[in-house]
């Protein structure tokens, strides 16, 4: 269920500008970075090795790939808000995109979304931007900071 419900998109159009608030806690463990391994193919031993982690990496500990911290957003962003109206949603892109921190394994991450923009777009949805940050239990720095774009259909 979704932490701030919009009946339609007018009252979200009315939002551009605010934090629409935060997500839930979930914790990124070990288990969900190796199959993220197994599904992208990208094994590098900082993700996956944990007794080398401990010895070589800082903190002692493997550390989730940027693009499963990532692939999270949707996830939060549904718990964060809904538009009632919508009838199907698609994810864009992106405009911005930097991360910040490790995120080591066993991390409690949340997102917080501040909504940028809403604009009709040529398809008949609207273009919704907004700045997603991933917040890293205890760490000051995000783990990652992203201007994402979704287009939402009435």
């Amino acid at each position: 269920m979704a932490g701030r419900e919009f009946q339609n998109m007018a009252e979200l159009k009315e939002a551009v500008g605010e934090e629409l608030g935060t997500s839930d806690w979930i914790t990124v463990d070990q288990d969900q970075i190796n199959k993220f391994a197994d599904a992208t193919g990208d094994h590098q031993w900082i993700h996956v090795d944990v007794e080398r982690a401990k010895n070589e990496m800082p903190g002692g500990s493997t550390i989730a790939h940027g693009y499963l911290t990532l692939s999270l957003l949707p996830m939060m962003n549904y718990e964060i808000y809904q538009v009632k109206s919508t009838k199907s949603a698609i994810n864009y892109g992106g405009n911005k995109l930097r991360f910040l921190n490790m995120v080591p394994a066993g991390s409690r991450l949340r997102g917080k979304l501040k909504l940028l923009s809403v604009e009709e777009s040529k398809n008949g949805g609207h273009q919704v931007i907004a700045e997603a940050t991933v917040e890293i239990e205890g760490q000051e720095r995000p783990a990652l900071v992203a201007e994402t774009i979704a287009v939402l259909y009435e």
